[in-house]
């Protein structure tokens, strides 16, 4: 079953009247990372959610090559502040597979062993809640990935951490991609976008300013606001 190609034609968000994204047309293929960047209150977090599902289309609609059910069954989203279930690390990352019925004792193993693969090996009865922030992170990511996803949304995922725990991440997020996961995160961070970025999305205003490969979008910018933003200049 496939996901992609994904279309969204003239998707907007509203609120009190208010634009906050769009209207919209993208389409998305099945491959790499899409990274989202543009200047704070560009609208990021909102579209990740838009096409996600998690928040209420005011207008436009979005294709999946397959039912929008389907898709979501096959979706993940990770939030820049990690959400986490009050109960042990290794109960996190079951949580997920039981609610796909997969069986106890086989949810528990893939918990073992993904919590190996993140770092959290040694963590497993640990209450998540009382993880660092780097940790509760790498948590999140193996919650998310543990159900092998098509898709996954991130939103900042490195937004409040130190150089090590990113590296960290990124390490993970470099190894979903490469075993075959969509990845449509949003960064602050302009290195990280261009360690992981396939393809790119610059907002402005809410709408998509510019898109491009991430190789021509970094190098060769079309648009003085592209040029003026990655240059770190104060862009609106």
């Amino acid at each position: 079953m496939e996901l992609f190609p994904m279309q969204a034609r003239g998707i907007e968000s509203r609120r009190h009247g208010q634009v906050l994204v769009g209207p919209v047309d993208l389409r998305l293929e099945g491959q790499g990372a899409c990274v989202v960047i543009g200047p704070n209150g560009s609208g990021k977090t909102t579209l990740l959610r838009l096409l996600h599902g998690t928040a209420r289309l005011s207008a436009g609609r979005i294709d999946w090559a397959c039912s929008t059910e389907e898709a979501r069954h096959h979706q993940g989203f990770v939030f820049q502040r990690p959400v986490m279930l009050r109960r042990t690390v290794m109960e996190n990352l079951a949580f997920p597979l039981r609610l796909r019925k997969v069986p106890a004792g086989e949810a528990r193993a893939r918990a073992r062993d993904w919590a190996a693969r993140v770092g959290l090996a040694g963590m497993l009865e640990r209450p998540a809640p009382v993880l660092s922030g780097g940790e509760q992170q790498k948590l999140a990511l193996a919650r998310a990935l543990i159900s092998e996803p098509k898709v996954l949304f991130l939103d900042e995922p490195c937004a409040a951490l130190d150089g090590r725990a990113t590296r960290e991440i990124e390490e993970i997020l470099t190894a979903a991609k490469s075993n075959g996961t969509r990845l449509i995160l949003s960064t602050h961070d302009m290195g990280q976008a261009r360690r992981l970025a396939d393809d790119v999305l610059f907002l402005l205003g809410g709408r998509i300013h510019e898109s491009g490969p991430a190789e021509t979008f970094f190098n060769r910018p079309e648009t003085p606001q592209a040029r003026a933003f990655l240059r770190g200049d104060i862009v609106e």
